[in-house]
């Protein structure tokens, strides 16, 4: 399993991204450059969070226009595993890999803490391996606010395309466990194929024992046992 990790123009967690998964695999992942139009081989391409092209226009509004994102693109098509966390996540929805949107806060904030989420489903290779229980992510964004018609929400909910909601330390699904005004609460979804993910929170921040949180280590080892077992 090759992992590769996109660097934009104002990523600032790309290397966490790569530390992250090759804590996990043993392996080192491949670092990418926006302008490149070649994946190098890699079986999942990951799209770190920042603030590629500095959210000059809306966040990453710019980056999805970069020339790797064709090949991430047709490498999706091909039932190719894609991975975008915060920043990685608002370029895919730009892209239209992912539905919906990514808005400013409700509070207008930057908000950067630790949230609870808790898997809404298991059924992809991110989240298979993840037991019933709530994990502790860090967040970073001031455009984190999910958004989707209700349209959107229904084929969403049709096809099991919401992988993680917030939530507060019991996994209920409270509003002032919503950190960014979020629609339904979610954190993460989905394509149809269940091979392209998006979710804000990070996980490469919480992978580090002397960080004092290792959660993030229970998602890549589902993502990892997910995309072998697939």
């Amino acid at each position: 399993m090759k992992f590769g990790v996109i660097t934009f123009p104002g990523s600032n967690c790309d290397e966490d991204m790569a530390l992250g998964v090759e804590a996990i695999t043993g392996k080192p992942a491949v670092r990418l450059w926006h302008k490149d139009h070649d994946l190098q081989g890699c079986d999942m391409v990951l799209l770190p969070g920042g603030f590629s092209y500095g959210d000059y226009l809306r966040s990453g509004a710019i980056a999805r226009f970069s020339p790797i994102m064709n090949e991430v693109a047709q490498h999706a098509a091909k039932g190719g595993l894609v991975l975008g966390v915060c920043n990685g996540f608002q370029v895919l929805c730009e892209a239209g890999m992912l539905p919906g949107a990514l808005l400013m806060n409700a509070n207008r904030k930057f908000v950067c803490h630790n949230i609870w989420v808790r898997p809404a489903s298991r059924n992809t290779p991110l989240t298979a391996g993840l037991k019933d229980r709530q994990l502790m992510l860090p967040i970073a964004h001031g455009e984190g606010r999910y958004y989707a018609d209700s349209d959107t929400l229904k084929a969403m909910d049709d096809e099991d395309q919401v992988i993680f909601h917030y939530c507060d330390h019991e996994g209920r699904l409270k509003e002032e466990a919503n950190p960014n005004g979020s629609v339904e609460n979610i954190a993460g979804v989905c394509n149809i194929g269940r091979n392209v993910f998006g979710m804000m929170p990070h996980p490469e921040r919480a992978v580090d024992a002397r960080l004092g949180n290792t959660d993030g280590k229970l998602l890549f080892t589902s993502l990892l046992q997910g995309a072998l077992a697939g």
